[in-house]
């Protein structure tokens, strides 16, 4: 049987965290920035971390384990005390 070969594209553009994340840089920041405002370009610098819709099309092309934003903050957050 012949191994599962990740798509290289992607791997250029995300990096998956230690906790399973994926971490990727946002859309519409590199080119026509002149007409946008600089509060709007900095927001363009913080990083995006991938939906659980996005996470299960990436898992699929990466063959790797893989969370979504949503599964790691569940994980963060300790249980409610009663």
């Amino acid at each position: 049987m012949p191994k599962n070969k990740p798509n290289k594209g992607l791997l250029k553009r995300i990096r998956v965290t230690k906790s399973g994340r994926i971490k990727m840089s946002r859309a519409y920041g590199r080119h026509l920035r002149s007409h946008k405002s600089a509060s709007l370009l900095r927001k363009y610098r913080i990083p995006k971390y991938a939906s659980s819709s996005d996470a299960g099309r990436i898992r699929s092309m990466l063959f790797t384990k893989v969370k979504s934003q949503k599964q790691s903050r569940a994980e963060e957050t300790p249980p409610a005390a009663e």
